[in-house]
Order: C-alpha cells, then structure tokens, then sequence
C-alpha cells in the first residue's frame, strides 16, 4: 500500500513538473497503447479464428472457378482485411499528435520563462527552470510516445499486410 501511495505521488510530481499538457501527453499514450495492445491481441487471437472460418467457408463452396466465385473470394478478402486495419490510422493519428502535443508543451514552458523574465526582470536561472523544465519534459514524452507508437504501428501495418497476402494465397481458384 506504501509503495502504491509513493508511486502516485512521484507521478503527481512529474506531471506538475511538465505541465497540463503533459497530462494530455500521457492520456494520449495511455488510449494509444490500449489501442495497440488491443491490435496485437486480435492479431494473435481473435483474426485465427476469424481466418480459419474465412478459409473453411471458401473450400466449402461447390463452385470456386467462375467470376462470380472471384469476386466473392475478392470480397472475403477485402473483409479480412478490413478486420486487421481496424483502428491502425487512429493510432497513426495519435503518434502523429505526440510529438505535436510535445512541441506545443515546449512553447507552453518558453511562455512560462518569458513571464519570469518580465516580472523579475533579471535572467535568473533558479528562477526560470521551473519554466524549463515546463519546456522539456512535454518534448520527451511526446517524443518517446511516438517512437514507441511508430515501431508498434509499423509492425502491425506490416503484419496485416502479410495476413491479407497470405489469406489470400491460401484462397486459391479452381481452374
């Protein structure tokens, strides 16, 4: 319970040293890798069910060899495909407003020193590093938000790609 307490307070501490906007950051990567995460657990679960009943569908059917039967198979695999991009471009969206938010919590912070500078009239460096961490600390989180988005949203676009080809070779036409 003491840790758990300790935990909270340390990141109550970190998000006042950043800013509001590095609480949005952190709701921001918070959606994105539930997003992520529930990605890879269709990929790994839920699309081979979903796979094998599209493959038994298909090698039952009486006839897989005419124009009709093509564009049915088109279809199967166009659906298919469309389960396994279910919510890749909103989490696209996401690592794209990361480093976004990032720069908007560095201006944020600048703003902050700016104040400083005016009302005390002195470049006192203890007294603006409040500011500046307000102008760093957002800049990283969004950085290492979207560079964790980007590798886990490159595998996933990848991976479904590979899916949707392989499906599709499995569905093969009678000729």
């Amino acid at each position: 319970m003491v840790l758990l307490i300790d935990a909270i307070n340390a990141l109550r501490d970190f998000l006042d040293t950043g800013g509001q906007v590095l609480l949005v950051i952190g709701v921001l990567i918070f959606a994105m890798w539930l997003l992520i995460l529930e990605r890879f657990m269709f990929f790994f679960g839920g699309f081979k069910r979903y796979k094998k009943d599209v493959k038994s569908t298909w090698s039952n059917r009486a006839e897989r060899n005419s124009w009709n039967a093509e564009q049915i198979r088109q279809a199967m695999i166009s659906r298919a495909g469309m389960q396994l991009n279910n919510n890749l471009a909103l989490i696209n969206v996401m690592v794209a407003l990361c480093p976004l938010l990032g720069l908007l919590g560095t201006v944020t912070g600048m703003i902050e020193v700016f104040d400083v500078m005016a009302i005390t009239g002195t470049g006192s460096a203890r007294s603006m590093a409040s500011g500046v961490s307000k102008a760093t600390i957002p800049t990283m989180a969004g950085m290492v938000g979207a560079l964790s988005g980007v590798f886990a949203s490159t595998f996933l676009q990848r991976r479904a790609k590979r899916e949707v080809q392989l499906l599709e070779d499995n569905m093969v036409l009678d000729h």
